[in-house]
């Protein structure tokens, strides 16, 4: 909008060229918001892995710049606000619409920074797919492990991915090792609200506390 209300200040620019930027920008942010990976649950989970290792073993990006890649990856890979849905049980039953959405809010940048975390860790190993199995209409699990090397033992991934749209497959979890990520991250957000009497505001106090520092 800044940058319109500067072109629309200068009487000497053309009207056409004031359409043709305008269209350049929404053709942009249209691209943008449009799944470019494989409908296939193992291509995709083998695109997203790749474009994240690319990212983060980029010496010519700074950190910014990879979180921000990171950031687009999640939001369009990982069904995020499932996850966080999930993350609640059934406290999400009692809150208010107002409350959800100050929750999801705050648990997209909790997520997105535990990710970012977890795979700069994986950043410099090899991680193979070998292998999937449709569970159902709605999810197949994909198979991969990280390679071992000289400092870190053999890892088993299996990526749970939601097919219910074929068109548009979406990450819901990761089982590590045979432990699901999903589930731990459940059982930490119940402690939590355990531990403060069922205080849902102690919740949001803690995510709030780990995405600021």
């Amino acid at each position: 909008m800044m940058m319109s209300g500067k072109i629309l200040q200068n009487k000497f620019v053309p009207f056409f060229k004031i359409l043709f930027i305008t269209i350049l920008i929404n053709s942009y942010f249209i691209n943008q918001s449009v799944n470019s990976y494989s409908s296939d649950p193992k291509q995709f989970i083998s695109e997203v892995i790749n474009e994240a290792v690319k990212t983060l073993s980029d010496k010519n990006l700074n950190q910014e710049a990879k979180n921000n890649v990171i950031k687009k990856i999640a939001l369009e890979a990982v069904d995020i606000r499932a996850l966080g849905l999930y993350s609640l049980g059934e406290t999400r039953t009692t809150l208010s619409p107002e409350q959800l959405e100050e929750y999801q809010s705050l648990f997209e940048r909790y997520f997105i920074k535990s990710l970012n975390s977890r795979l700069t860790d994986y950043s410099k190993q090899i991680i193979n797919i070998y292998g999937s199995e449709t569970l159902n209409e709605n999810y197949t699990m994909v198979n991969s492990r990280i390679v071992a090397n000289d400092k870190n033992p053999e890892i088993k991934v299996d990526w749970r991915v939601y097919t219910k749209n074929i068109d548009k497959p979406l990450i819901r979890d990761l089982v590590v090792e045979g432990l699901s990520l999903a589930r731990t991250q459940k059982e930490e957000f119940q402690s939590i609200l355990a531990a403060n009497g069922n205080e849902f505001e102690k919740l949001l106090e803690k995510l709030t506390e780990f995405t600021t520092n």
